[in-house]
């Protein structure tokens, strides 16, 4: 599909890949990252990678307009326009890393894993079998710092958001909402149905890169107990 472009304001242009969630347009929009940041033009600020889309963030100040009477955003549009034709031909398949995510389900870092089983007609031990049985892509981070978007949850554990939310979800709680499962990297309010937590620090503002998730990166979720928690925080029980 021929990528479309929107104005976003006035120094950011919104590249559109298409309008369905899958692997194969996620793999487009790596390839159109890695493309535009290895021969980034003048003005160019950053790429923020989403499901379908790429939003392309430029510095008015920093852009070579050819023509006076172009606008900036016309100008990027002609620029990533070149780009797409070399996206297109590229046939190189992009690395990808599979993460293990040890996880403490149920108990106190899993309240709501007993009503995620109860919505689906299944038991706890079920719901958990499931939700580690699968491998789940990292469509992209945002939300919150080192927060994934995932995609590959089974509707079979889906369930809604909370009509209420948690003033405070502690760091690395996994969550439901829906057919999406989630980490929260850090302690903020939230509405997610909350299934368990893992030891592991998402958010790492001290090293580089600070997230220890990247988009294109897969996850597997391992279920682990109390004492294992414990000991992956460095902390005796």
């Amino acid at each position: 599909m021929a990528w479309s472009f929107y104005p976003l304001g006035d120094s950011a242009v919104l590249v559109e890949f298409g309008s369905g969630i899958s692997e194969k347009i996620h793999q487009e929009i790596r390839a159109a990252v890695r493309g535009i940041e290895s021969r980034p033009f003048p003005g160019f600020v950053e790429c923020v990678p989403a499901f379908t889309t790429l939003c392309v963030y430029y510095d008015l100040m920093g852009l070579r307009l050819p023509d006076r009477k172009m606008t900036a955003f016309e100008h990027v549009c002609s620029l990533l326009r070149d780009m797409e034709k070399s996206a297109a031909e590229d046939k190189e398949v992009l690395s990808a890393k599979v993460i293990d995510i040890p996880v403490c389900y149920g108990g106190e870092f899993g309240p709501d894993l007993g009503l995620v089983a109860e919505l689906n007609g299944l038991s706890e031990e079920e719901v958990v079998s499931i939700h580690a049985g699968e491998q789940y892509l990292v469509y992209a981070i945002g939300f919150a710092p080192g927060f994934p978007y995932l995609g590959g949850m089974p509707g079979t554990i889906a369930a809604p958001r909370k009509k209420t939310p948690r003033l405070r979800i502690p760091a690395g709680s996994v969550g439901i909402a829906g057919t999406q499962t989630g980490i929260y990297p850090i302690e903020t309010p939230g509405g997610w149905q909350i299934i368990g937590r893992t030891p592991l620090a998402l958010f790492r503002p001290d090293q580089s890169p600070p997230t220890l998730l990247q988009g294109g990166d897969y996850i597997r979720f391992r279920p682990i107990g109390l004492e294992e928690y414990w000991r992956l925080r460095g902390i005796q029980p």
